[in-house]
């Protein structure tokens, strides 16, 4: 089958489309997919580049959010049929754990990620536990749904879950343009929230009133920590969305109200930040780590999906070869919402 591989890190000439060997036969309680669609994300730039973390197989196929048909399944395959459009969910645990049975799945010590430790959907076919799959209705495409698992479930996971977002609240969500942050935009109008983020040009500012911001700071036009205590009439905002990093770490916590919250999920731009300690408990203030989320938070963000409460937003499909074009094109952030590749 065909497939976009690196055989080491680096840039994104280090991608290959090429010929591997096809994936395997499901087992007994296994399904085969025909990927129909694969989102791009930051963390498969991280990958590819050598982010420190665990070891990954090599040569190694990313792509963390697969959507598709299953054309083989197995004796046993929990309920799901040849010709069936599934999600892969992007996490993966022991489902045994004290943090497994509690919901609390990207807390288990063997917590994974498709496409990150395992192979991923840059492929025309992935194989898969039955498990580790979600049916998916047709309401909207297959591209469309391949814009949704991870981004939406890591926004929902910080808003909601860590940050405990509440109606009425202020809360700053940075890079409306990413994936994660015109999916964050959403969830936090969905919850009632004033929602202030930012963005890097005009065009993007008028994109992210459509998706429900309140206000939109262009950050390359003014300071957006001096933007916010303008808005907040001083107050400054009861939640930071944080997954900048370097860029934007001490201005997100002068943004911050008295007792409040900034959650963070990564560093695109730089893994080193300082924290003003006096400021940080005179203040009373709580920074949140976060890392994607469980099976039931997906299940929940799926649901408003459906719904249409929430909404796939997808910039470019590329064909799969593209790949590179593609991260090139996430590197230089010019684009609004989710890249996707279509094999």
């Amino acid at each position: 089958m065909k497939a976009v591989v690196f055989h080491e890190h680096g840039g994104v000439d280090k991608l290959r489309y090429e010929d591997v060997e096809d994936a395997p036969a499901p087992g007994a309680h296994g399904v085969k997919i025909k990927v129909r669609g694969c989102g791009v994300n930051h963390l498969d730039i991280w990958v590819r580049e050598g982010m420190r973390g665990p070891d990954i197989p090599m040569p190694h196929i990313l792509g963390s959010e697969i959507s598709g048909e299953i054309v083989e399944a197995g004796k046993s395959p929990l309920g799901f049929e040849v010709g069936q459009r599934v999600m892969v969910t992007p996490g993966l645990s022991c489902r045994r754990c004290r943090h497994c049975l509690s919901g609390n799945d990207s807390q288990c010590r063997d917590f994974r990620i498709t496409g990150y430790q395992t192979q991923g959907g840059y492929a025309e076919f992935v194989t898969v536990s039955a498990t580790n799959v979600l049916p998916l209705s047709d309401t909207w495409s297959l591209e469309e749904w391949a814009a949704v698992p991870l981004v939406f479930l890591t926004a929902w996971h910080m808003l909601r879950t860590r940050g405990g977002l509440r109606p009425g609240e202020d809360v700053l969500i940075h890079a409306a343009g990413s994936g994660i942050g015109s999916a964050a935009v959403q969830i936090a109008k969905l919850c009632g929230a004033r929602v202030i983020t930012t963005v890097g040009t005009n065009e993007k500012a008028e994109k992210a009133k459509d998706l429900g911001a309140d206000n939109v700071i262009n950050h390359r036009e003014r300071d957006f920590s001096e933007a916010v205590k303008e808005l907040t009439g001083g107050k400054g905002v009861e939640l930071v969305f944080e997954h900048i990093g370097q860029e934007t770490w001490e201005g997100s916590q002068h943004c911050l109200a008295r007792g409040g919250r900034m959650v963070v999920c990564g560093a695109t731009s730089g893994q080193t930040g300082t924290v003003d300690i006096p400021s940080l408990f005179l203040r009373q203030l709580s920074i949140h780590g976060s890392y994607m989320g469980g099976r039931n938070e997906l299940l929940e963000v799926l649901n408003l999906i459906e719904q249409r409460k929430l909404r796939p937003v997808v910039d470019t499909v590329f064909p799969l070869k593209d790949a590179a074009q593609a991260h090139q094109k996430m590197q230089d952030r010019e684009f609004f919402g989710k890249l996707v590749l279509r094999p």
